[in-house]
C-alpha cells in the first residue's frame, strides 16, 4: 500500500458520525461528542485558533480520552504489552550493561516509542508504524481491520506466514480453511491486558491455546502421536513449518538525525531446540525456535558494548509460528525426528559468536523413540 497523502489522512466525514449499521438518522455514540470533547481545542472559527492545544491522539494512555466510557478496558491498556512495550525492554535489559542505562533510554525512544500501540491507532486510524492514518473517514472500529491494524504492525513474520505470502509455503491452515482472522483467537482481553501484568508475551497462561478448540484431537489417545508427545512437544512443534528468522536490525541516525533501521538479510527456516522457557504453563521439552533480530552490534551507533551481558539471553528463542498445517513433514514418519538431526538446532547451525548465548537451547543427540 502506497504512502497516505496528509489529507488522506485526515480526511473526515460527516457520515462517520452516524450510526451507519441502524437507521441512518441516528448519530453514533461517538457521533454525540464534539470533536473538542477528545482532541481539546476550542470552537473558533479561525483555524489557528480552533487548533490551539490539539490533542493528535486523545487515546493515549496518559490522556486517556477514551476512559469515561471504556472503563473496563482504558486502565488495563495502559499496562498491556501493546501499550507498554514491555516485552522489548525485558529482553533487552537481561543483555544491556546497567551503566549504560540512559544511552538505552534514547535508544528505546529514538527507535521503539513509534510502536506503542494506543486505543485510536487500533480502533480509529492505522498504527503510526503502519504509516498512521484514519481507517474509514474517522469511523469507530469495534473489530479493528486486521489487514490495516494487526498485521501492519505485525506484518514481515506473522503476515507473511499466516496468508501464505512467503513463496513456497501454503497460507495457515485456520486461514485457507476457515478464513479465520486474528481477533477469532486473540481476544479482545488479551489484546487490552484485561487480567494479565505480564514483562513478555510467553509470561502466564498459553493465550490462546490451541486446545481451546481442539481438545477432543488433543486428548484423543488412539492418536499415538498426541499421546506420546503431548506433554513433551508444543503443538507447533508438529504442526508449523518453515517460517523466516531475522539475524541483525542496526538501529541507526541519518546524517540529519532521522532515526532508522538497518536491516540484514533474513532466512527462511525450521528449527526444533530445547525449550527456553520450561514453566507449568509451557512444560515442553522441545519447541520451534526462532532467531530475533539482535546481534553484540546492533546498537553500536549509540556506543560500544552496550550489549556487555549480549550472551545472558538465547538469539533463538521459544516460537509460535502462525503457518499452521495438519500435514508437515515432521508428521510424515517418526523417524523424520527420531533418525535424524536434521529438523534440530544443532551447534553447527548457530552462528561461532552466538554459541555461548545458546548452549541452553541447543540439541545434541537424537531424541530417543518412547523417551523425552
Amino acid at each position: 500500500m502506497p504512502p497516505l497523502e496528509a489529507w488522506e489522512k485526515v480526511l473526515m466525514s460527516v457520515d462517520a458520525l452516524f450510526d451507519i449499521y441502524g437507521s441512518g438518522e441516528q448519530y453514533s455514540a461517538h457521533g454525540r461528542l464534539s470533536c473538542v470533547d477528545c482532541h481539546g481545542g476550542t470552537n473558533e472559527d479561525d483555524m489557528a485558533i480552533a487548533h490551539e492545544g490539539v490533542v493528535r491522539d486523545p487515546s493515549k494512555a496518559e490522556i486517556s480520552a477514551c476512559a469515561d466510557c471504556h472503563y473496563q478496558h482504558v486502565p488495563m491498556q495502559a499496562a498491556s504489552l501493546h501499550y507498554t512495550l514491555e516485552g522489548y525492554i525485558t529482553v533487552l535489559q537481561a543483555r544491556w550493561d546497567p551503566a549504560q542505562i540512559g544511552v538505552i533510554d534514547t535508544v528505546m525512544d529514538n527507535h521503539c516509542a513509534s510502536c506503542h500501540a494506543s486505543c485510536g491507532q487500533c480502533h480509529v486510524s492505522q498504527p503510526a508504524s503502519a504509516g498512521g492514518g484514519l481507517l474509514d473517514e474517522h469511523t469507530f472500529k469495534k473489530t479493528p481491520p486486521m489487514s490495516r491494524t494487526c498485521t501492519g504492525c505485525h506484518g514481515s513474520r506473522i503476515k507473511n506466514e499466516f496468508s501464505g505470502r512467503n513463496e513456497g509455503y501454503p497460507a495457515d491452515v485456520h486461514l485457507r480453511s476457515a478464513r479465520m482472522a486474528c481477533v477469532a483467537c486473540h481476544t479482545n482481553d488479551e489484546m487490552h491486558g484485561v487480567g494479565v501484568e505480564s514483562n513478555h508475551r510467553y509470561d502466564g497462561d498459553q493465550t490462546p491455546r490451541c486446545e481451546n478448540c481442539h481438545v477432543e484431537t488433543v486428548e484423543d489417545e488412539s492418536n499415538a502421536y498426541h499421546a506420546n508427545h503431548v506433554e513433551t512437544l508444543s503443538c507447533q512443534t508438529c504442526h508449523s513449518i518453515t517460517y523466516k528468522n531475522c539475524y541483525n536490525c542496526h538501529v541507526q541516525q541519518s546524517d540529519e538525525g532521522v532515526p532508522y533501521f538497518d536491516i540484514d538479510d533474513s532466512e527462511m527456516g525450521f528449527y526444533i531446540g530445547l525449550n527456553p522457557i520450561v514453566s507449568e504453563e509451557r512444560p515442553y521439552k522441545y519447541v520451534p525456535l526462532r532467531h530475533v533480530p539482535i546481534s553484540r552490534e546492533s546498537f553500536a551507533f549509540y556506543g560500544e558494548d552496550l550489549l556487555s551481558n549480549f550472551d545472558a539471553r538465547p538469539t533463538w528463542t521459544y516460537a509460535t509460528p502462525h503457518n499452521i498445517q495438519l500435514q508437515t513433514p515432521q508428521t510424515a514418519s517418526c523417524m523424520t525426528c527420531h533418525d535424524s538431526l536434521e529438523w534440530f538446532l544443532t551447534a553447527d547451525k548457530v552462528l561461532p559468536d552466538e554459541l555461548t548465548a545458546n548452549q541452553a537451547v541447543i540439541v545434541e543427540t537424537v531424541p530417543e523413540m518412547g523417551g523425552e
